[in-house]
Formats: C-alpha cells, structure tokens, sequence
C-alpha cells in the first residue's frame, strides 16, 4: 500500500534541513498515515487515511 492518503492523496514531500553552518541535506516529510478499516458502499475496506480527513469527518469508520 503506497504511503499515500486514501481521501485527499497527501504523500509525502521533500525539503531541507539546514544546520546553523548552513549544511543542507535532503529529507521527506511524511504524512500522519492511521491505518483504518472503513465503510464504503456496503463493503468493509482497510485503508490508510491521514488524521486530518478522519478528524473533519470525510471518512467514517467500519464497527
């Protein structure tokens, strides 16, 4: 399963770390990913969403 946001196709993105010498190194910022189980036409899928569609509700939870 790709690191990737089931909803809104958040993924991760790359950037700098910058020491205070100015040494610049590559580095990836990584979505907060919960692996879930949800309900989507009637059948139960287990999916990776990020914590900001399951906290504004875009996504609703198998029982």
């Amino acid at each position: 399963m790709p690191m990737k946001c089931y909803v809104c196709e958040k993924k991760p993105i790359f950037g700098s770390t910058i020491s205070h010498a100015h040494n610049v190194r590559s580095r990836k910022f990584y979505p907060n990913l919960q692996s879930i189980k949800i309900l989507e036409n009637g059948t139960i899928k287990r999916v990776k969403v990020c914590t900001r569609c399951l906290r504004s509700g875009k996504v609703r939870k198998a029982i």
